[in-house]
């Protein structure tokens, strides 16, 4: 009886596990992880500049947007005044003498071309919180003549019958009644109502959008004719030289 003995079959070794597979599979997590941390962090951060944006005022821009309307305005009337006018006017001829006298009343606007401002004419102090506005002079727009109020009296005479002296004397009043108008809307009283009430119009027209959106600071209007004084202005940062560094 033939006893052979087999062999038992090779069995292939188990495959080797490759070294450091377990730390570079946690690397790449950890790293995944950083990233998503990193992306996270950014987000939070791009959130909160937008909230910061939306919810701080900047007052440079409230004020160039204030500016803006105003200059749509055109012009700004914010007083006028009524004057009368009482002149008289005398010639002699031949021996006779006439006198003509008039009364003309008439209405004076004081007006500011707002087309002129600039932006460097309004500039804001951050650490006063004080907006300052230089505006252009005050323009006197009249007189404006009420021609059915105008009252003329002369003594007549022979003169004015044989020539057209009453002609001549009654232009000559209509002139000089138009000169002292306006010499009267010259006076210092009147001027400085008008840049006074000038004044708060564009004060309010700057101050109530800042306290709209919750800007603590002051607005202060001077004219750009006017002396300043003993008050010193903040020359630092106008609106145009913070458009320019934003760009």
């Amino acid at each position: 009886m033939d006893q052979r003995v087999t062999p038992p079959a090779d069995t292939p070794p188990p495959p080797s596990r490759p070294r450091g597979g377990v730390g570079l599979f946690l690397t790449k997590v950890a790293g995944v992880l950083l990233l998503l941390v990193l992306a996270g962090l950014i987000m939070v951060w791009g959130v909160q500049r937008y909230v910061e944006d939306r919810l701080t005022p900047d007052p440079t821009t409230i004020a160039r947007a204030s500016l803006d309307g105003l200059r749509e305005q055109n012009r700004l009337s914010a007083f006028a005044a009524r004057y009368v006018a009482v002149v008289s006017s005398r010639q002699s001829q031949l021996g006779f003498s006439t006198e003509r006298t008039l009364i003309m009343p008439g209405m004076v606007r004081y007006e500011v071309d707002l087309g002129k401002l600039r932006q460097q004419d309004v500039r804001w102090d951050a650490n006063a919180h004080v907006l300052s506005v230089t505006l252009p002079p005050v323009e006197i727009d009249g007189p404006q003549v009420d021609l059915s109020a105008i009252r003329e009296y002369g003594s007549g005479g022979l003169l004015t019958t044989f020539t057209d002296a009453e002609q001549r004397l009654d232009a000559a009043n209509r002139t000089a009644g138009q000169v002292e108008l306006m010499r009267q809307a010259r006076a210092p009283a009147p001027m400085k109502l008008a840049r006074d009430a000038t004044r708060r119009a564009v004060e309010r027209s700057f101050a109530m959008p800042l306290r709209a959106a919750g800007v603590e600071g002051s607005v202060k209007v001077r004219f750009s004719d006017e002396a300043a004084g003993d008050e010193r202005w903040d020359t630092t940062r106008n609106l145009q030289e913070v458009l320019g560094n934003s760009g």
